[in-house]
């Protein structure tokens, strides 16, 4: 299975366009060791020609860009893009699919609760039909049951409902429901490897744990450092548990949890601007480092 980080940052990227902190602005003037970012997503593929997006990233025409795999070039109009999985509702994880209107129509594996949001308060799907015919939704259920989607026959998929939020344009904004969020466990049927996909991840029940250790590599939500990361840089109010977002630092935060992962590769992915973690130099990710757990970059690749 090969696995292609296309966008590591959470939403509004790394520069945030509009944020002068001490982290966007020194990655700017280049006095902070740091990598530029774009906002999550991942494509995962069973063989190295047709791939499937985790996600659909605002992001998403520079992330094409920058993985010439995702443009073979075959034809006049082309794409590998097999399919795209939606883990969420979330804006900076589905309105890539504007931007790939020329090419639809496009199959979309989504929970029920996601397609809800994605054709009332944000209504993609209808939208998009305008575009020979737009998106082709495939639903996703709730049973834990594994599915596989025909671009990549070796791989196989299974959703995990996770405690996160919906986004505000949501009826489940600040009440969410299973199938507002979910992670991925996929698996390649050939060898048996597998990898946990959280973006958004609000809470470590006992459930997602034992799905977690099913996995040979964690790529799990590392938006905050700290739970009230946001006030403390004066950039917003809003807590990280309220935005649905476990905070790596604290009792019972993300670097707690991982102490009991000790056979996985563990990564951390989805990180805000204002997070330590992206400073190279920073004693957090020093703290990381010393710990075995990563920091996903843009580009990074993955074979299992």
């Amino acid at each position: 299975m090969h696995i292609r980080v296309l966008g590591s940052a959470a939403g509004g990227g790394f520069p945030q366009w509009n944020c002068n902190c001490r982290q966007c602005t020194g990655v700017r003037n280049g006095s902070l060791r740091a990598q530029r970012r774009t906002q999550s997503s991942i494509a995962v593929s069973d063989d190295g020609e047709q791939w499937i997006l985790c996600n659909a990233s605002p992001d998403i025409r520079v992330q094409l860009e920058s993985f010439p795999a995702l443009q073979p070039a075959r034809r006049l109009r082309d794409t590998a893009i097999g399919a795209v999985v939606l883990l969420d509702s979330q804006i900076d994880h589905c309105t890539g699919l504007l931007s790939l209107r020329e090419g639809c129509p496009h199959t979309v594996w989504c929970t029920e609760r996601v397609r809800e949001d994605l054709s009332s308060g944000f209504p993609l799907f209808t939208l998009l039909k305008h575009w020979n015919g737009g998106l082709q939704w495939q639903c996703i259920g709730l049973d834990r049951e594994p599915f596989r989607i025909a671009a990549c026959p070796n791989l196989q998929f299974r959703a995990i409902p996770l405690v996160s939020n919906a986004p505000p344009y949501s009826p489940n904004r600040g009440n969410p429901q299973p199938g507002d969020t979910i992670g991925l466990l996929i698996e390649d049927r050939r060898t048996g490897a597998s990898v946990f996909y959280a973006p958004g991840l609000g809470q470590v029940d006992a459930e997602v744990a034992s799905w977690m250790r099913h996995a040979d590599c964690l790529l799990l939500d590392g938006t905050l450092w700290r739970d009230d990361e946001m006030r403390v840089c004066e950039v917003g109010q809003s807590l990280g548990s309220e935005m649905g977002h476990l905070a790596q630092s604290g009792p019972g935060g993300m670097l707690e949890v991982l102490e009991g992962f000790s056979r996985q590769r563990k990564i951390l992915i989805h990180i805000n601007n204002t997070n330590p973690i992206l400073d190279e130099d920073s004693a957090e990710r020093a703290l990381l480092d010393r710990r075995g757990i990563e920091v996903a970059y843009d580009g990074l690749s993955i074979t299992l």
